[in-house]
């Protein structure tokens, strides 16, 4: 026999005579039909004997036994990947090939069911074989293609594509339900094509709005508060004799660690004029603290030394701290273990102004998540860098804020991966520790930007009667058929719907992916775009827009909104001292949620509200005025004075909110000292050990236009003063 070529490569042409048998008489006559060969051919050995096949002969040709041929060569493996489903061996019989005729339509299939003539070394006659050996296989002599083989690879199963997870409602027995109360399950099913606007979508069973208090101020909406009463009620009383207390404290060890300063005891009414000075250079801005004091001609900044001096004002800074120092040396003891608390130095003033921001205030029905970054350049561990945000390095909170007027309701401090992380994301998890649903009620719409939005998240807290909207990062899950590309026409929309979300996709400017199961796919709104003509003209035109992407650009901008509202005036200081800047920080949230209230109230008594810089300014004034011995709640009263009090030293913070202010933030500026209410409660003190040093400027001899520098000091009135005979 001829062995030089293989015998997979004989075939006969269609419809044509069988080929003529070589001399050696191997065969008389033979003919095998085949389609179009495979790619490729997978022998699968098995651990016994290799099976032998024998061809049946048919009355009109006879076989004769052949010799035993030499091994078929082997070929060379194919390059590149490896079959994803290797071919697998099909062990249903197949017909006897006859004569009949048929047209394959698949020719996949086609492909997969070419059979493939092999010899077997140990067969007496001539083998065929085919990539799904039959036990008993034929060999016909007609040349013709068998229907019956055709129609068995057609059968065959074909590759099918990877399942997506959709979901469906589970169904209740006995009783109706609503998208709410029956939990969504996720089921297998193959994927959709994209829908455009001709096809109608359905209409979303949508929670009603339940909230479990009356969205607004939790205040008494008849009542004029002033700027000082609104700002106390994130900085109450008891949040600022901590922080006086614990700065006393820290003031202390500092000194007998060696550190060398002038420290006199803070009071309460002292860290008033301290925060009135903090609020007051957010207006003011200066390149350093010192300018404020500054005595050049172009810093005459005559303000902050009526209120402090600069010596005063940077030694508060320096031994300011909010914690317990006790507590503070315990859990650094703990560092390096679980146990450890790396935010206990803002922990109480964080509590504090935290449940604040939650108890006077509920949000209304449309609420978002974003996250704030904090400007720093400290060397931290929970420090992070944020390429899209303006402030590239600082610290990251994450806030719920509400959407129409941007009050702050709930935040965190990100500390990082925690052991309590649910494996889902930081999205997920940050607005799972934000979004309360027992505080806050059922049927709010949460909307957040794509680092948030996945359809877990969405089906969580669908469970919870919390409705979203997001933008989405582009998903692989979603349909291929129908999508949008580059080239399709600016308004062009397309979306599919897998259980209660809507997944949709507008062009733009460039393409825009939203999730969302509050909104139907498409309800006729438009919006103005300027678009390119034919003729190369740019015209003013409408082009449908999804109301999904239209009510995300209307509320997803209340973060940005509190954003700004706290850059106008920011009191963000330089410090090397990462739990000041939260402190700061913190301290702008109290400022902007309290002009928020303001507004809030201002609009409920139909009143026109102070502006954002007059809001600023009348603080800083009762500040400084609560400052100087003044009560901030309640009148002072004149019979209790032995001295004549001035006019401009007889003004008052209200008694009650219902007084208005009728003073000007100019009436206390240049105003000295109130006298004490008992002279007993005055003594002098040293500002150093002796004489010898820490001298100050008079302040009634200032007044007088005399500057005498003085070693004494008035414990109670925290002023520098001389010994004269009156």
């Amino acid at each position: 026999p001829d062995r030089s070529k293989s015998p997979a490569s004989a075939q006969s042409p269609r419809g044509g005579n069988p080929p003529t048998p070589t001399s050696s008489g191997l065969m008389d006559k033979l003919s095998i039909s085949m389609s179009e060969p495979a790619p490729e051919a997978t022998l699968t050995p098995t651990s016994e004997a290799t099976p032998t096949f024998k061809a049946t002969p048919t009355a009109n040709h006879n076989f004769t036994p052949a010799p035993t041929p030499s091994p078929a060569p082997i070929l060379p493996r194919r390059r590149g990947r490896p079959r994803k489903h290797p071919l697998e061996p099909n062990l249903t019989p197949k017909p006897t090939l006859d004569s009949t005729p048929t047209t394959n339509s698949n020719p996949l299939s086609a492909a997969d069911s070419a059979p493939v003539t092999i010899f077997n070394p140990s067969a007496d006659p001539m083998p065929v074989s085919s990539l799904d050996p039959a036990p008993n296989p034929a060999c016909s002599t007609n040349s013709k293609p068998n229907p019956k083989l055709a129609s068995a690879s057609k059968a065959m199963p074909e590759e099918k594509p990877k399942p997506v997870a959709t979901f469906s409602k589970r169904q209740t027995r006995g009783k109706s339900s609503s998208a709410l109360d029956s939990p969504w399950v996720k089921v297998e099913s193959k994927p959709d094509k994209w829908l455009d606007i001709t096809n109608e979508d359905e209409e979303p069973e949508l929670p009603n709005f339940s909230p479990k208090r009356p969205p607004g101020p939790q205040l008494t909406k008849d009542t004029a508060y002033t700027p000082l009463q609104l700002f106390q009620l994130f900085f109450t009383n008891s949040a600022v004799k901590t922080i006086v207390r614990n700065t006393n404290k820290n003031a202390e060890k500092r000194a007998k660690a060696g550190k060398k300063f002038v420290w006199v005891p803070l009071t309460v009414t002292e860290f008033y004029s301290y925060l009135a000075l903090v609020v007051y250079m957010g207006l003011v801005k200066a390149k350093s603290i010192a300018d404020y004091w500054a005595r050049k001609r172009m810093y005459n900044f005559s303000y902050p030394q009526s209120i402090m001096s600069r010596a005063r004002f940077q030694v508060i800074s320096w031994n300011l701290h909010f914690c317990d120092l006790q507590e503070d040396e315990e859990n650094n003891k703990k560092k390096g273990t679980a146990g450890y608390d790396r935010l206990l130095k803002i922990k109480p003033l964080y509590t504090d102004v935290l449940s604040a921001c939650r108890k006077h205030f509920h949000p209304n029905r449309e609420i978002l998540v974003d996250e704030r970054m904090v400007a720093t350049k400290a060397r931290i561990g929970f420090k992070r860098y944020m390429n899209d945000k303006p402030v590239k390095w600082g610290y990251r909170l994450f806030v719920l804020a509400d959407s129409s007027c941007g009050y702050t309701w709930n935040f965190f401090v990100y500390e990082g991966k925690t052991s309590t992380s649910s494996g889902k994301g930081a999205g997920y998890d940050s607005v799972m520790r934000l979004l309360d649903h027992k505080v806050l009620g059922k049927g709010y719409r949460l909307y957040m930007d794509n680092f948030y939005t996945s359809p877990t998240l969405f089906l969580d807290l669908l469970r919870n009667g919390i409705l979203a909207c997001g933008a989405l990062r582009h998903n692989s899950s979603l349909p291929k058929v129908n999508d949008l590309s580059g080239r399709s026409e600016l308004g062009s929309i397309r979306w599919c719907r897998q259980g209660p979300l809507l997944f949709i996709k507008w062009m733009d400017a460039r393409e825009v992916l939203m999730c969302s199961s509050i909104h139907k796919a498409f309800t006729g709104d438009t919006v103005t775009r300027n678009a390119k003509g034919s003729d190369g003209v740019w015209r003013t035109r409408l082009i449908p827009i999804p109301s999904a992407v239209k009510d995300y650009g209307k509320h997803m901008g209340g973060v940005d909104l509190s954003d700004s509202l706290i850059e106008y005036y920011n009191v963000l200081h330089k410090t090397t001292k990462w739990y000041k800047t939260f402190f700061f920080h913190f301290l702008d949230i109290a400022v902007v949620n309290s002009f928020i209230l303001h507004q809030e109230l201002a609009k409920a008594q139909k009143k026109a509200p102070l502006t954002h810089k007059l809001f600023r300014e009348t603080l800083v004034s009762e500040l400084a005025r609560a400052g100087r011995g003044r009560n901030p709640t309640a009148p002072k009263d004149p019979s209790t004075s032995t001295t004549p009090v001035s006019t401009n030293e007889s003004a008052h913070v209200p008694s009650t909110p219902n007084e208005t202010n009728a003073y000007t933030p100019s009436d206390t500026e240049s105003s000295p000292p109130a006298s004490p209410a008992q002279t007993e409660r005055c003594y002098p003190e040293y500002f150093g050990s002796d004489a010898t040093h820490g001298r100050r400027v008079c302040v009634m001899c200032k007044l007088q236009g005399n500057k005498v520098k003085t070693p004494i000091y008035c414990s109670h009135c925290k002023v520098a003063l001389c010994f004269v005979s009156s």
